[in-house]
């Protein structure tokens, strides 16, 4: 008998009939022998909801307060999937995130996990129960506070349960067969991976691929979980994501074969690109911009500067960072204009971030070469490049992005024999 970790997405559970269905899984896990632990989030778009009506009441909403409400969403699915397992015959018991040991940072709104204590849920394993557990949140010993895990948080919470208890798989169930060689939504053609190693799995979670959030595949990768990406609407294999030494299960389909040179491409249409003009080119005034962008809480992605104008001895410094942050860092780098001396600032929200990922660029020449004729021949300018060991990374028009992504797809014979499929429509 093995232990599995399960993990339920919104789009899993978005009401009566997902959870019923959800259910069913869960128990044929059960009679096939397993002691099973499953977290999961909050129904549809419960937390979307929440968060809309929450506005509604006050535009600034007090932290403490923000988590105990959104904590809400995850309650209602655990308890209603314990009550849908009951009526199936079998035991089930659901906890709170705080119940099931979830121990962590006393930061509202994005905890981190630092300890997990599962001694209840361990105590219901034994005693034949299912166990149900509340995704996205745990709890601060020093305030004993509730708090929330931000993005990915249910992810995240099922592989620190899988690490806690030494299950044999974290099962991250979604409306998706697996991990593809790009968003379904956007490149048709992706085709299903059988295996991913977790490095390319990072790097294609950083840079907009949403099937699993990054947070939940570096907690994975350095407690040595196995992930499995799996679909909530079809009982075929997904994709297992490798950690260092990993293998492939014993028993599944396909072969461990040597390492492809590239594994997938992410798109990003949530970034925006603050350019300041007219920079000083003497040494510090990066560091001062850097800073300044820094201390706003802005988290900065890619960086570009221009050769230096010899006539006027200034520069153009270009960066890339989330939406959500570019009002924050412009208005601080605003009040700071005179005391760093350029002279004006330009917001582009427009951009797209595509990006090729594989390990297999570390030992093969050509794969810049091959993303740049792609573009060129589909009459697509690149504004921006960044690269990694094993990633490239670009910046394009956002109208250009869908198209981008796909030509550059083709270019690399990542296409598929059919179109994928997207059961509920949300890539999660």
């Amino acid at each position: 008998m093995a232990l599995i970790v399960q993990k339920y997405g919104g789009s899993s559970v978005a009401d009566a009939e997902s959870i019923k269905r959800v259910a069913k899984r869960i128990v044929d896990t059960r009679r096939a022998g397993h002691d099973v632990v499953v977290a999961v989030s909050a129904m549809g778009d419960t937390t979307d909801m929440l968060l809309d009506l929450a506005a509604q009441v006050t535009p600034i909403q007090n932290p403490r307060e923000l988590d105990m409400l959104l904590s809400s969403g995850e309650r209602i699915s655990m308890a209603l999937l314990a009550m849908a397992i009951h009526s199936l015959g079998y035991e089930a018991r659901s906890f709170t995130g705080s119940q099931a040991g979830m121990i962590t940072t006393a930061h509202y709104g994005a905890a981190r996990i630092v300890d997990v204590t599962p001694a209840r849920v361990r105590e219901a394993l034994d005693e034949g129960a299912i166990v149900i557990v509340a995704g996205f949140q745990g709890f601060n010993r020093d305030t004993r506070d509730i708090t929330t895990l931000g993005r990915g948080g249910s992810d995240t919470t099922a592989v620190a349960l899988a690490s806690a208890l030494e299950a044999e798989v974290c099962e991250i169930y979604s409306d998706v067969d697996g991990v593809f060689t790009a968003d379904p939504r956007v490149v048709p053609r992706a085709r299903k991976l059988d295996t991913i190693s977790s490095e390319e799995m990072l790097e294609l979670a950083a840079n907009g691929a949403k099937v699993l959030y990054i947070r939940a595949v570096e907690f994975a990768r350095r407690h040595g979980v196995l992930i499995h990406a799996r679909s909530t609407f079809t009982s075929g294999p997904g994709t297992y994501v490798l950690a260092p030494g990993m293998t492939r299960p014993e028993g599944q389909e396909g072969e461990d074969m040597e390492e492809p040179i590239v594994a997938g491409v992410a798109t990003d249409l949530g970034q925006a690109k603050v350019t300041v003009i007219g920079v000083p080119d003497v040494p510090g005034k990066a560091a001062e911009i850097f800073k300044v962008v820094a201390r706003s809480g802005a988290n900065v992605d890619m960086i570009v500067q221009n050769v230096s104008a010899a006539a006027t001895g200034r520069t153009d410094i270009s960066f890339t960072l989330p939406k959500s942050d570019a009002s924050a860092a412009l208005k601080a780098l605003a009040a700071d204009q005179a005391e760093i001396g350029f002279e004006s600032l330009v917001h582009d929200d427009q951009i797209g971030k595509l990006s090729v990922v594989g390990a297999g660029m570390r030992t093969h020449s050509g794969v810049s070469a091959t993303l740049f004729e792609a573009l060129s021949a589909a009459g697509i300018n690149i504004e921006m490049i960044s690269t990694s060991e094993i990633r490239i990374s670009v910046v394009v028009r956002g109208d250009d992005l869908t198209a981008a992504a796909r030509v550059v797809h083709s270019a690399y014979d990542l296409d598929g024999d059919t179109e994928a499929v997207v059961h509920a429509g949300t890539g999660r």
